[in-house]
């Protein structure tokens, strides 16, 4: 974990040429960058996500969790650039045909991007949560929030948790 965080702050550039050379080969298995930095996706208990990019930009999400609850999300409002947010500050909405759902923002920061392409097709978001259905892009002001939030095995655990109940 200590060498992810490391390699995050190289900057994108030197992750850029890392991404093209195999990290390690154990037993004839290679493991690339991208696999590892999906491993560093941080999560809230309200089934938002977060992914540090690059330096101190990061992207924010719902979960796939999240998603499969809401049903088919047919209205998204997210936040507009330049707004600046704190850890847990409401920020958008996301509504389906069974639910309506805020969105909280994972961290503190200023948004530098929404993803518009969401508001135009909110379906973006069920069928590619942590990829094309992206909600904003925020640069961090405090990035040692991230260790406060749940990491990918933790949050598992606490949506298995939920699921129990």
């Amino acid at each position: 974990m200590v060498f992810i965080t490391k390699l995050a702050r190289i900057g994108f550039q030197a992750a850029r040429q890392l991404h093209a050379t195999p990290l390690a080969t154990v037993q004839g298995r290679s493991f690339h960058l991208t696999s590892l930095l999906a491993a560093e996706r941080r999560y809230t208990n309200n089934h938002e996500w977060v992914e540090l990019v690059s330096g101190n930009k990061a992207v924010v999400g719902i979960s796939s969790y999240a998603q499969e609850s809401l049903g088919d999300v047919v209205f998204a409002q997210l936040p507009e650039p330049n707004t600046e947010l704190k850890q847990n500050d409401e920020c958008g909405a996301l509504e389906s045909v069974k639910a309506a759902s805020e969105v909280y923002s994972p961290v503190s920061g200023k948004v530098t991007e929404k993803n518009a392409q969401v508001e135009d097709t909110p379906a973006l978001v069920n069928s590619s949560c942590y990829e094309k259905g992206w909600l904003f892009k925020v640069d961090l002001k405090n990035p040692q929030e991230l260790d406060t939030l749940m990491t990918e095995e933790q949050y598992k655990d606490f949506v298995k948790g939920s699921a129990d109940h």
